[in-house]
């Protein structure tokens, strides 16, 4: 047993002693090679681009008129407001009025009161802004006024208990404005012409 640890151990002596040593490599830092960086260089003469703003021909592009639809309030009664009558203001200036286009202006009311007395407050409503509108320049033929009543509400009259929902009934008295051309309707001889083609 012995022997065999003396073995070992002048096994590693003899290792050690009889090996020569070999230098370690030396590590260096690896010097970092400068790229140069590109500079920009002057064109003998400017590249043209292919978006012009110096073209004399170029003609802006308009777009079409859009019809206007507004919503506005009669809380109380069939006075004007002073906010409905910045709303109106707004739409004196529109395209759409430009255009010539018909001006339907449809009444509403909350469910409270009769059908009939309904029918009329709306219309008064419709017939204010109406007025508005030709005080301030617009041709009182283009003007279409409907009363509409209560038939139309934007948000419920009562409340799911029964009781009145007040804030709705105030949403629901209102008159709604359009500006926009007239639907086009086929003439009869044009549907005559459509059904003998389609024979």
């Amino acid at each position: 047993m012995l022997a065999i640890a003396a073995f070992g151990l002048s096994a590693c002596e003899l290792r050690q002693d009889g090996a020569e040593e070999e230098p370690e490599p030396a590590i260096t830092p690896t010097e970092s090679v400068a790229t140069p960086t590109p500079t920009p260089s002057e064109t003998a003469s400017p590249v043209n681009s292919i978006l012009r703003d110096d073209d004399e021909t170029s003609v802006a592009v308009v777009a079409p008129p859009q019809p206007v639809n507004i919503t506005i309030p009669f809380p109380d009664g069939a006075d004007l407001s002073a906010r409905a009558e910045r709303m109106l203001v707004g739409i004196l200036d529109s395209r759409a009025l430009e255009e010539n286009w018909p001006v339907v202006l449809g009444g509403h009311t909350d469910s409270s009161g009769n059908d009939q007395a309904n029918l009329r407050a709306s219309r008064s409503r419709a017939e204010a802004v109406a007025a508005w509108l030709v005080e301030n320049g617009v041709d009182d033929e283009r003007i279409v006024v409907i009363g509409f009543g209560e038939q139309n509400p934007i948000q419920p009259n009562a409340l799911p208990d029964g009781t009145a929902n007040e804030a709705g009934r105030r949403a629901n008295r209102r008159v709604e404005l359009r500006i926009a051309p007239k639907p086009q309707v086929e003439s009869e001889e044009d549907q005559e012409t459509e059904n003998t083609s389609e024979d």
